[in-house]
C-alpha cells in the first residue's frame, strides 16, 4: 500500500509525516547544534522546539514503524510514490546508512526551515489575496461582478428583468412603482405595532408546544391552530402564456373539487346555511363555502367568525400559487373570465374591507393595490374608486397624485368624482403641514383651490347630498341657487348619480374637520361667482355631463354591491337588481370562458322539501329553475355588452 492511501487511512495531512526527525537515529542536541548553523535567528527557537518534540514522538514510535529508507519522511509523497521497488530492496551497510543518514539530516533541516518560511509567506500572501477580492467586490459596487459569485448574478439578473418588466407596459416605471405591493405591508401586526407598539399587539403570546399544526408560512394571512389541518383542496394554479413580460395565470379545480362545488350549488339553492356548514365539516378548506358562509356570519354579526373564514380562504389560495406567481412583482395577471379565478378576487376584496373596519388603512390599501395588479386594464372590481378613499385615510398623499398625473392620461381620472374632489382634498392636506416651506404650502393652497372649484362645476351633485352627511347646514343662496338646487340632482344622468352616491357615501367622514369645511365654503361661493359671470368652462362641463355618464359598465355595478353602501345601491338599475344575486359570484361577466359544466340534475318534487323550504323558494324570482336557466342563457346570448364611457 502507498504512503499516500496510508496517511488518509490516519487521518493526516499532506506533509505532516515531513516533520518526523527521529527516526534518523540523530540526538537532539546534534539536530539543535545543526539547525543553529543553517536556519536563521528568528526562527531557530520555533525549530529546536518542533524538533525536540518530534523527537520524543519519534522514540514512542521506533518499534511500530521500522522504517528502512530515511527517504520516505524527508522527500514528498509523490517522490516517494516514484522510488522503484529494486532500491528499497537494497539494504546497504551501517556505515553507508549512518553517512547517508547525516547528509540527509543536513538537507531534511533546510527544508523544514525553508518550509516554515514559505508557510507564512504563503499566509500572507493568501490574507493579501482575500483582503484584495474582497475590495473589488465593494469597491465595485455591483456593476462588475465575479463570475465564480452565483448569488450575486442572479440576484442582479432578477432586478433588471423586474425593471425591464416596469418600464415596458403603459405609462413606465412610475405607473408601475404607484401600485407596487410590498410583502411587509400585507401583514396587518405590521400597521398595528406601528401605531401602539410591538408588546401591545404581540402581548405574552408563546405558541403552545402540544398539539401544533404545522402549517405552510405565507404573505397574506398567518394559520392559525384553531384551524383544520390543512390537506390540498384540489385548487392549482397554472401559467397559461407569458408575453412581453407579462405572465398570465388562472387557478383549476380538479375533479373531485368539481363534486365539492356541485354539492356548494345544491346547499346554495336549498336556502339552508346548516347544509354549507355540513359541507364544510367534510372539505375544510373549499372556497366558495368559506366565502358564503362569510357573509352569513357577517349578516349574523360575528364579526370575528366572518374574517376567520375569509383568512382560512386566502390561506387555502396562497398554498396553490404558481412557483412564478408573484404578488409583489405586478406582471402577474388573473382573467376574471374564469369563474376559478373570481373567488379570489372577492376573497382579497372581503379581507380588505375587514382590515379597514379593524383601523388598518395601510393595509388595507395594499391589498387594493394587489387587485388593482391582477387585472389593471380591465379593473373587474374597480378599484379605482375606492383607492383614493384609502390613500387618504393612511395619509399617502403624495402616492395619490402620483397616480393621478401617471394614470389621468389613459384612464381619464379626472372624469370620476372620486379622484377629482380627493385629489383636491390631497392638496389642501399637503398645504397644512407643518414641516413645509411658506411658498410651498401658498403654492399648494392655490392648487387644491382650483381644482376643488373644477370639481364643483364638473359634479354640482356633490355639493348637498356631502352636506347633509356631514350634518352641515348650507347658506340660502347656495340653496336658492339653480346650480346646486335640487335640479342638479334631478337632471344628472344615471351613472354619474351613482358614482357620486358611491363617493359621498364612502368619504363624507373625510370632510367633517372644521378647517374643510370653511375651505370648502370658499370655494363654493367662488364657483356661484364663476356660474353668475357665465364662465366658459361651466358649459362645457354641462355638455360632458350630457353626453357621458349614460350607462356604467358592469365593474361599476359589481363595485356598488359589494360596497354595499345604501345611498349607492338604491341608484342601480333594474337590470341588476331585478336578477338574483350570489355572494360567491357577484354579477358574472356575460362572456365568461367555462372550464366546466355542471351536470343537469333531475327536478325535485315537492313532496321531498320541507314546507319552509318551499315558502322561501316562492319568494324568488327564479322559482321554476329550469325556466330561469333558459331564460339566462338566452339574455347572455343575445344581449349586447355594455359600453364602457371615458
Amino acid at each position: 500500500m502507498s504512503t499516500r492511501a496510508l496517511r488518509r487511512l490516519r487521518g493526516k495531512q499532506r506533509g505532516q509525516e515531513a516533520l518526523d526527525l527521529g527516526d534518523l537515529g540523530e540526538s537532539p542536541e546534534e539536530q539543535a547544534e545543526v539547525e543553529t548553523e543553517e536556519v536563521p535567528h528568528e526562527s531557530a527557537n520555533v525549530s529546536t522546539s518542533n524538533i525536540n518534540n518530534n523527537s520524543r514522538k519519534a522514540k514512542k514510535n521506533k518499534v511500530q514503524k521500522n522504517t528502512s529508507n530515511i527517504f520516505e519522511l524527508i522527500c514528498d509523497a509523490d517522490e516517494v510514490e516514484k522510488i522503484p521497488p529494486d532500491d528499497e530492496a537494497e539494504k546497504p551497510g551501517r556505515a553507508e546508512k549512518s553517512e547517508k543518514a547525516k547528509s540527509d539530516n543536513n538537507r531534511g533541516i533546510e527544508r523544514l526551515a525553508q518550509s516554515q518560511e514559505g508557510v507564512s509567506a504563503k499566509s500572507g500572501d493568501r490574507g493579501k489575496k482575500k483582503k484584495k477580492k474582497k475590495k473589488k467586490v465593494t469597491s465595485e459596487d455591483g456593476k462588475r461582478i465575479e463570475p465564480d459569485n452565483i448569488d450575486l448574478l442572479l440576484e442582479n439578473l432578477e432586478q433588471s428583468n423586474g425593471l425591464s418588466l416596469q418600464s415596458d407596459e403603459n405609462g413606465g416605471c412610475n405607473k408601475k412603482s404607484v401600485i407596487l405591493v410590498e410583502h411587509r405591508n400585507l401583514n396587518p401586526e405590521t400597521e398595528l405595532k406601528r401605531y401602539f407598539g410591538a408588546r401591545a399587539v404581540l402581548g405574552d403570546q408563546r405558541p403552545r408546544q402540544r398539539n401544533r399544526h404545522f402549517h405552510r408560512s405565507t404573505w397574506m394571512t398567518s394559520p392559525k391552530d384553531s384551524w383544520p389541518r390543512f390537506s390540498r383542496p384540489g385548487v392549482s394554479m397554472t401559467l397559461l402564456e407569458s408575453k412581453n413580460g407579462i405572465q398570465c395565470f388562472t387557478f383549476e379545480h380538479s375533479r373531485d373539487y368539481q363534486q365539492v362545488q356541485f354539492k356548494f350549488l345544491d346547499a346554495v339553492e336549498s336556502m339552508d346555511p346548516n347544509n354549507i356548514v355540513a359541507l364544510l365539516q367534510l372539505n375544510p378548506y373549499h372556497i366558495d363555502s368559506l366565502l358564503q358562509l362569510s357573509d352569513v356570519c357577517r349578516i349574523q354579526e360575528d364579526q370575528e367568525m366572518a374574517r376567520d373564514l375569509i383568512e382560512r380562504a386566502l390561506y387555502s389560495f396562497e398554498c396553490a400559487f404558481h412557483p412564478l406567481f408573484s404578488l409583489t412583482s405586478g406582471t402577474s395577471r388573473l382573467d376574471y373570465l374564469r369563474p376559478e379565478n373570481r373567488a379570489f378576487y372577492l376573497a382579497l376584496y372581503k379581507h380588505m374591507v375587514f382590515l379597514e373596519k379593524r383601523g388598518c388603512p395601510r393595509t388595507a390599501l395594499e391589498y387594493c393595490k394587489l387587485i388593482l395588479s391582477l387585472d389593471p386594464d380591465l379593473d373587474p372590481l374597480c378599484m379605482l374608486l375606492l383607492v383614493d378613499f384609502l390613500m387618504l385615510r393612511s395619509r399617502e398623499y403624495k402616492s395619490l397624485l402620483q397616480l393621478y398625473q401617471d394614470w389621468e392620461e389613459h384612464r381619464n381620472l379626472s372624469q370620476l368624482p372620486n379622484f377629482a374632489f380627493s385629489c383636491a382634498l390631497c392638496r389642501f392636506h399637503l398645504s397644512q403641514q407643518e414641516d413645509l416651506d411658506p411658498k410651498e404650502a401658498e403654492n399648494q393652497k392655490k392648487l387644491a383651490d382650483q381644482m376643488l372649484q373644477s370639481a364643483l362645476i364638473m359634479f354640482p351633485g356633490v355639493l348637498m347630498p356631502l352636506l347633509d352627511l356631514c350634518t352641515v347646514q348650507p347658506d340660502a343662496t347656495v340653496t336658492s341657487h339653480c346650480f346646486f338646487g335640487p335640479k342638479s340632482q334631478i337632471g344628472q344622468p344615471p351613472a354619474l348619480a351613482e358614482l357620486t352616491a358611491l363617493y359621498v357615501g364612502r368619504t363624507y367622514a373625510l370632510w367633517k374637520e372644521a378647517a374643510i369645511m370653511l375651505w370648502l365654503e370658499e370655494s363654493v361661493k367662488e364657483v356661484l361667482r364663476r356660474v353668475d359671470s357665465k364662465d366658459s368652462f361651466v358649459e362645457e362641463c354641462e355638455n360632458k355631463r350630457k353626453q357621458r355618464y349614460q350607462s356604467a359598465p358592469r365593474n361599476i355595478h359589481r363595485h356598488v354591491l359589494l360596497s354595499e353602501i345604501k345611498e349607492a345601491t338604491s341608484t342601480l338599475p333594474l337590470d341588476v337588481t331585478a336578477q338574483p344575486v350570489m355572494g360567491f359570484d357577484l354579477l358574472p361577466p356575460l362572456d365568461s370562458v367555462i372550464s366546466y359544466t355542471r351536470p343537469e340534475r333531475q327536478h325535485v318534487g315537492a313532496s321531498n322539501e320541507s314546507t319552509l323550504s318551499l315558502f322561501f323558494r316562492s319568494l324568488l324570482p327564479n322559482f321554476n329553475l329550469q325556466n330561469e336557466l333558459t331564460a339566462l342563457r338566452d339574455f347572455k346570448r343575445f344581449s349586447p355588452k355594455t359600453s364602457i364611457w371615458c
